[in-house]
């Protein structure tokens, strides 16, 4: 994998951009976006300011060169240190028929952070293919827009990864998770049910592996193989890749698809090591059943990475399960390109230098 570049650090007092760049949530729940907004700016000291398009609605789907506009105005803004995207979705892919080769140099030639997270795979990867780390991260309406405020490690992990010049260290993990849907148009909605957890699972591996993050959501990943984003095979060389699932709750047998189809094309046997994201949910307190039942299935997700790995010939691979990333509360951020270190003797997953400049 090339060498990314870094962004510099946040401050206090800095301007941050958010975007829409998927999905229209901003605009069609306000409620939510305004106390995201007003969660970020309080715990971290900066200022965010909305881009054009931002808080539109119909308009977002019905004309993706608006997203795009806004991505790139943002970049373009030298005061604007950070850019924050508002929410996922399901077509974020469609803005990269509308980039050229001037989009990329631009982000090139601007560097600055960028947050987000599933449908935003597609757009780390078109920053990546610019050449700049970016950093799989809590969005404003999910994670950092959670009524029940910003979960501490997914504080730290923000004032680690994004403020600090020094190296992140070692990651840490929750002893509780949220799961469980809250209606964004209802202000009064509070409930939300903390389900127990041990960690991260270490699943497979005996010795220490290093290698720079690369990954996203499982679905994006999919989505987006064979276009002009997608790394080469090659460029999975040296890699850690992190994966997760969404809220629609794929399968395990889907999820060994996937797997099945980085076996063929050569990447698990280039990557060093695996790190699997706790699979998303979407659940009301009326579910509880039927969250009950798809928490019984998380180990299924266990069984098809061991036995996919096992049918390519990476049982020397260490794979992590059940970490702090993606469709779950709380998240710690994953900046892409940085050196990662996974101990699988001492059970720890550390990132070994800065993200930031």
């Amino acid at each position: 994998m090339k060498q990314l570049i870094k962004p510099n650090k946040l401050n206090t007092g800095d301007l941050v951009a958010t975007v829409s760049l998927s999905g229209s949530s901003a605009g069609r729940f306000p409620a939510r976006y305004q106390h995201g907004k007003k969660q970020f700016e309080e715990t971290f000291g900066v200022k965010i300011i909305e881009m054009p398009n931002s808080l539109k609605t119909n308009e977002l789907y019905d004309n993706p060169q608006l997203r795009l506009d806004d991505m790139m105005t943002a970049f373009k803004n030298p005061e604007v240190k950070a850019i924050l995207t508002n929410i996922g979705g399901d077509e974020t892919i469609r803005l990269l028929r509308y980039m050229t080769d001037e989009h990329f140099e631009i982000i090139r030639n601007n560097p600055k952070i960028f947050l987000g997270m599933s449908d935003t795979t597609a757009n780390h990867f078109m920053l990546m293919k610019a050449g700049l780390s970016s950093f799989y991260s809590p969005c404003t309406m999910f994670g950092f827009g959670e009524n029940c405020g910003i979960v501490d490690i997914t504080v730290q992990s923000v004032k680690k990864t994004l403020f600090s010049t020094d190296a992140i260290g070692q990651l840490p993990e929750s002893k509780e998770f949220i799961v469980d849907r809250v209606y964004w148009d209802d202000k009064n909605d509070t409930w939300r049910q903390r389900t127990p957890t041990d960690g991260n699972h270490f699943i497979q591996g005996t010795k220490k592996v290093q290698g720079r993050l690369i990954g996203g959501c499982m679905e994006l990943l999919t989505m987006m193989n064979g276009t002009s984003i997608y790394p080469a095979v090659d460029e999975f060389e040296d890699t850690i890749l992190f994966v997760e699932t969404s809220e629609e709750m794929p399968t395990p047998e889907t999820f060994s698809y996937f797997l099945r189809n980085l076996g063929a094309m050569g990447v698990l046997e280039r990557i060093n090591g695996i790190l699997f994201g706790r699979p998303g949910g979407d659940f009301t307190a009326d579910e509880q059943d039927a969250k009950k039942e798809w928490l019984a299935k998380y180990k299924n997700f266990d069984e098809k990475l061991l036995k996919v790995c096992k049918e390519y010939g990476r049982e020397d691979m260490p794979i992590i399960t059940n970490m702090d990333f993606g469709h779950t509360v709380p998240q710690i951020i994953l900046p892409y390109g940085v050196l990662t270190e996974i101990d699988p003797v001492n059970k720890t997953v550390s990132i070994l230098e800065n993200a930031v400049i």
